[in-house]
């Protein structure tokens, strides 16, 4: 087991005006290998989870266990855990500084206190790895596209060789393609590393096409904790915390009120078309088409 959490509240502002609980006896573990997405709307809390989860934030109560030790019992190195838990967080691009891009990759190896041969290997593995080769090297990030800050950003975490990947809404101000690409590189590296990988997002579409799991938030709560298409089986209390689905799942929802005989756990398009073709080719063989069609 990874990661396991227990019983984790966290107030922000305690004892004041601003008092706020943004966590409410949240517990949960996290297998090594899974690709694991968190999603809920703004302030259900999925933001301030992850920060604990490599020891920024540390909580009111509860705690997290990280093979099975207490990240934050006495004498535990969070510098240890912060080589073993990479967190991106949203916009990482605001967080590239150095010069040139091999600069920026090599700094998290550099506060690991590697020698300069380790501090090199890991980077050009950690950029090839991102899919960006030597013509890259030398350029100031900040002359690169916002998919290319991404991937060097990420390349900057991936140089520390984490077991664990946390990222918060790596997508967000990307263009279609610049998401896709992320979203795949991910893919990629839970496929090919076995890194775990932790995806805060609040595109249904994107955590019923990558993820293994999924986690609900509400309140500071976990509300569901299930496979995505178990998940968006439960339409109208995900829409009731202003969620939603997959505008697939959705449509086949509605196909079934019309008396389709379509799958209500679809996650993805070929899924759909799969059941509405069996349909169609049902409803020729002499039965009656679904009312509506």
């Amino acid at each position: 087991m990874a990661m396991k959490i227990e019983h984790l509240s966290y107030v922000y502002s305690p004892g004041t005006a601003f008092e706020k609980k943004a966590l409410d006896d949240v517990s949960m573990e996290i297998p090594n290998g899974q690709f694991l997405a968190i999603i809920g709307h703004t302030g259900s809390g999925k933001s301030t989870l992850i920060q604990h989860l490599n020891g920024l934030l540390e909580p009111t109560s509860g705690t997290i266990y990280d093979e099975g030790k207490d990240i934050f019992s006495e004498g535990y190195s969070r510098k240890d855990l912060r080589s073993r838990v990479g967190l991106v967080f949203q916009y990482p691009e605001h967080q590239l500084f150095e010069a040139d891009v091999l600069s920026d990759v090599k700094f998290g190896p550099k506060n690991l206190g590697l020698n300069a041969k380790e501090i090199e290997k890991r980077a050009l593995e950690a950029l090839e790895a991102v899919g960006l080769d030597s013509t890259y090297y030398d350029k100031s990030p900040f002359e690169l596209s916002g998919g290319q800050k991404r991937r060097v950003a990420i390349a900057g975490i991936l140089a520390m060789k984490p077991r664990i990947l946390v990222l918060d809404e790596p997508t967000a101000g990307l263009d279609p393609r610049g998401r896709d690409e992320i979203l795949n590189l991910v893919s990629d590296l839970h496929k090919t590393q076995r890194i775990t990988v932790v995806l805060v997002s609040h595109s249904m579409e994107d955590v019923a096409n990558y993820a293994q799991r999924l986690v609900v938030m509400a309140h500071g709560k976990i509300v569901f904790d299930a496979a995505p298409r178990e998940v968006f089986t439960h339409l109208q209390e995900l829409t009731e915390i202003g969620l939603g689905a997959p505008q697939v799942t959705q449509a086949c929802h509605m196909l079934r009120e019309e008396g389709w005989d379509v799958s209500p756990s679809i996650t993805r398009i070929d899924e759909a078309v799969r059941d509405i073709l069996y349909c169609l080719k049902e409803s020729r063989r002499g039965q009656e088409f679904p009312k509506g069609t």
